[in-house]
């Protein structure tokens, strides 16, 4: 469902997944902790949770130096993927994560997925949210050469639609969503669910903060996803 805001041009609100959506991100931090561990790197968990949101080549960086030699780094993450595979039929979406799209789509947005996750995970997450019918596009960390907190994976799911910067507000749950979107120009809502503080989130530049999904759908038509969309010309 499209909101045109000029002639051919969309309103697009896009979704972060994993600690947004569907309640992951630790299941993330264990699956990288022992990941890591198989490759004898025993990097704390509080760490490996900061990181979260980041693309897997983002996350490797972050935790063992991005001056380190990268001969493991594809084994690292595949062994990652292996072990969060696990817990695909399991996953859990947040309450009201699913009518909070699908509510976002009847005000007037394109619904669009922007995730650093790989593309096995971002079809288990649909699966578990089951609301595809709203879902215009989604995006994965392979579609782009740099993830989160770069802005690429926020450009490349505006251009999925044909959406511009102006008519698009993200929604996420990690410092580093807050970061993409904004170096992409577009403003970032965020909730609290992915474990990072009200604080974070709005000294990284989040435009509002709301508990979770279900305080989010609650409110909004007071929030940023509430605003109409500009009129056709």
């Amino acid at each position: 469902m499209a909101a045109h805001t000029g002639q051919g041009r969309r309103s697009a609100a896009l979704f972060d997944l994993d600690g947004t959506l569907v309640d992951t991100t630790y299941l993330h931090t264990l699956a990288w902790w022992q990941a890591l561990r198989q490759h004898g790197h025993d990097v704390p968990m509080a760490r490996i949770h900061r990181a979260i949101g980041m693309g897997a080549d983002r996350i490797l960086d972050d935790l063992l130096g991005s001056g380190r030699s990268r001969s493991e780094d594809e084994s690292i993450a595949d062994a990652h993927g292996a072990l969060y595979a696990v817990w695909y039929d399991v996953l859990r979406p947040f309450e009201g994560a699913a009518d909070l799209l699908r509510a976002t789509a009847a005000r007037g947005w394109t619904v669009v997925l922007a995730s650093s996750a790989s593309e096995d995970e971002v079809a288990a997450i649909r699966r578990a949210l089951d609301a595809d019918e709203v879902i215009a596009a989604a995006t994965a960390g392979s579609d782009v050469d740099t993830t989160k907190p770069a802005p690429d994976l926020v450009e490349q799911a505006l251009e999925e639609v044909g959406a511009e910067v102006e008519d698009a507000v993200f929604v996420g749950d990690t410092v580093w969503d807050v970061e993409a979107a904004g170096r992409a120009g577009v403003p970032c809502v965020a909730v609290l669910t992915g474990g990072a503080s009200r604080e974070e989130l709005e000294k990284a530049g989040a435009v509002a903060v709301y508990e979770d999904a279900a305080e989010l759908l609650r409110r909004v038509d007071t929030s940023p996803l509430g605003r109409p969309s500009r009129p056709e010309s």
